[in-house]
């Protein structure tokens, strides 16, 4: 008897998925991380790497199309258009994240099923649906793959693409067979290795951009009859045999159409690595509470989970911007001496400030078993602050900022995604209708273009 895969389980679910499936709160977050994304899409396009790989999406992408490069304001490919949106909505780190998969799903959803849905004349609820497709798939096989794959493995670069899959061939119209193809043809494309980080490269935005691209084109592929492998997932060649030491197999389907990855996705407060601002949190809850300065402590000894110490270790003495929001000692001091850690906080003038600098080399980094124990599922902050009058001031944060049950309103999502555009240097009547279109998407009879048709020029 012909075994059958997990995956075709959960590919069937994603593709009998229907917006009237969805409960409206499921809708109403979806749309709330649409434009928290889009707000990251605008801010990274002055970002150096995003740049390079815009550059080089002009030249070897269509110089016209009907999907829109929100951050540059032209239009190409759908392909492109999620290669250059991808990179930059992951570049300033602010993009959403799902604690429980380690994942960054808003990053390399939105960029594929956004240019998906411009090129068929999708309608809003279509992309609302192929969204939550999207984050369901990559959450699921985030999750799926274990807390080993994420020592190795960047999972946004890895689960992300077929969760871009996913999205893609939702709004593709796909059926069970299309949506398993789709997903088979993501999961041998999945890759993203976590040694540029020790070594300041620049592979994160380019890890976002191939997942979202790879993604969308698996789906495209799938729609013309290319086969691809049913134990992508679990076969003895599959992800889990070569990516992973602790697979759950049954996380890919435990749940489906009873909890929604969106409602469970993280919005990012703090401009920093997400492992940070647990910590960040305590850090300041503690100060604040205790009335200290920074001058005040001696030392700060953030308890952390073992994920924290695999991503954030590798970064002692940041030499770059990008690197220092990977650096908790340079996080914690940003918000202990500025009450915050903002996008505009990290800058080459931070980065060579003594002062900040100072404060970093007091921060340490130790595993608490009881937060170990906690990730990923609950992200706890725990940190001993030392002052220099002798006392230890522990402080503690069971929900961080940005997590749900403790997530910003619509009117923080549009200060948030007006400051990220206001530093990516958007039009600002570009922004407002983004808000605009954002929060009435499901009642949108077709996606098309998000920015006013005249965008403004080009950005060299």
């Amino acid at each position: 008897m012909k075994r059958r895969w997990r995956l075709e389980e959960l590919a069937a679910f994603l593709a009998e998925l229907r917006y009237e499936d969805l409960p409206q709160e499921t809708v109403s977050r979806t749309e709330e991380l649409f434009l928290d994304w889009a707000g990251s899409a605008l801010a990274g396009g002055r970002e150096r790497p995003v740049r390079v790989i815009e550059r080089v999406a002009r030249k070897l992408g269509a110089r016209e199309g009907s999907c829109e490069v929100l951050a540059f304001g032209w239009r190409t490919s759908p392909l492109f258009a999620a290669l250059v949106n991808a990179a930059s909505s992951h570049a300033v780190e602010q993009d959403d994240v799902h604690n429980g998969a380690v994942l960054h799903p808003g990053a390399v959803v939105f960029p594929a099923a956004l240019a998906a849905a411009q090129e068929a004349g999708a309608s809003g609820r279509e992309l609302v649906t192929a969204a939550v497709a999207g984050y369901e798939a990559g959450v699921r096989v985030g999750e799926f793959l274990g807390r080993s794959h994420y020592r190795v493995f960047h999972t946004t670069g890895t689960a992300g693409t077929l969760a871009a899959a996913a999205a893609t061939a939702h709004v593709l119209g796909a059926d069970e067979e299309e949506m398993v193809d789709a997903l088979g043809s993501a999961g041998t494309q999945a890759a993203g290795l976590w040694q540029f980080l020790a070594e300041g490269a620049d592979s994160k935005q380019l890890h976002a951009a191939k997942a979202a691209s790879d993604g969308l084109l698996s789906a495209y592929l799938a729609r013309e009859g290319l086969r691809g492998a049913r134990g992508i997932l679990e076969g003895e060649k599959g992800m889990a045999a070569g990516m992973s030491e602790d697979a759950e197999p049954e996380r890919l389907v435990a749940g489906l159409g009873e909890r929604w990855a969106v409602l469970e996705t993280s919005f990012k407060v703090h401009a920093s690595c997400r492992h940070s601002h647990p910590a960040a949190d305590a850090l300041i809850a503690g100060m604040r509470e205790n009335g200290l300065a920074a001058e005040d402590v001696e030392v700060v000894r953030a308890r952390v989970h073992a994920g924290a110490l695999e991503v954030l270790g590798d970064v002692a003495e940041p030499e770059s911007v990008h690197q220092a929001k990977f650096s908790m000692g340079f996080v914690l001091a940003l918000v202990a001496i500025r009450g915050r850690a903002g996008i505009e906080d990290f800058s080459e003038e931070t980065l060579r400030d003594g002062k900040i600098r100072a404060f970093a080399r007091k921060v340490e980094m130790v595993l608490d078993p009881e937060v170990d124990g906690a990730y990923p599922e609950r992200w706890i902050g725990l940190v001993d602050i030392r002052t220099k009058d002798g006392r230890t001031i522990t402080s503690r944060v069971d929900v961080p900022r940005g997590d749900p049950g403790n997530a910003p309103d619509r009117g923080e999502i549009e200060k948030k995604v007006r400051r990220l555009a206001t530093y990516g240097g958007a039009p600002p009547g570009n922004v407002e209708r983004i808000i605009r279109r954002a929060w009435g998407l499901r009642e949108e009879p077709e996606v098309g273009p998000l920015l006013a048709e005249r965008a403004g020029e080009v950005r060299p």
